[in-house]
């Protein structure tokens, strides 16, 4: 699971990337609230550690506009604002939990665990087309109700598309969701990891397509028969 963390001390920062890494998540590290509102707006995660205390804005302002796009990714916010009233406002701006500094990291691990065991508070349990499934607590792929074995990047890439359902998901925003922020990413990796996960699906039967829309992006569908 990828996990994005937002806090301008560098070395907090990497202390907590190094933890999170090492609890079995993947890390993007971000320092500003600008960073921040352009990366969720075409990254999906599955949860983000918030700092309030930005250089460039109050973090609070990111995760209410997070709650505005009804967006339900679970948001732990960890800050040295520990005041009762600061609580309550970071709860009540749409906070799963709230974490004060100096923290235990393996509480946070643990709090961070509990909110992803969570079923979104939009999605449910899993998300549906046809007879393909998409288990969103183990992040498991089933057809007809059998489960399937996906590569990670496999999985990323339909779990976003199946997020997304009816609406074209662009290639940056395929590209951001499966290799974060690393930059170093082969021109032609989104159509190779498309490729193979339109064959996977096919190969098992499953009743959808993944409509490649030319300069646009990706679109999953349910698979549409010829009248008889």
């Amino acid at each position: 699971m990828r996990l994005l963390v937002i806090e301008d001390n560098a070395t907090l920062s990497e202390l907590l990337a190094k933890g999170l890494r090492t609890a079995g998540y993947e890390v993007d590290l971000l320092a500003t609230a600008a960073e921040a509102r352009a990366v969720l707006m075409t990254t999906t995660y599955a949860a983000v550690i918030l700092d309030l205390g930005l250089p460039d804005g109050d973090g609070l302002a990111v995760l209410r506009e997070l709650r505005h796009r009804k967006d339900s990714t679970p948001v732990l916010v960890l800050t040295a604002r520990g005041g009762l009233q600061d609580r309550v406002s970071g709860l009540r701006s749409g906070a799963d939990d709230y974490m004060v500094k100096p923290f235990a990291l393996e509480e946070l691990v643990a709090r961070l665990e509990a909110q992803l065991r969570r079923p979104g508070q939009q999605l449910g349990n899993s998300l549906h087309i046809a007879n393909l499934e998409f288990d969103l607590r183990g992040r498991q792929a089933l057809i007809d109700d059998q489960p399937q074995v996906l590569s990670a990047r496999e999985t990323d890439v339909l779990e976003l598309l199946m997020r997304s359902k009816g609406r074209v998901v662009s290639k940056k925003q395929v590209e951001d969701h499966i290799f974060g922020l690393s930059g170093d990413v082969a021109s032609n990796a989104v159509e190779v990891y498309v490729h193979r996960l339109r064959k996977q699906l096919s190969d098992r039967g499953a009743k959808v397509t993944i409509h490649t829309i030319r300069g646009v992006g990706y679109l999953i569908a349910e698979e549409k028969r010829d009248p008889v």
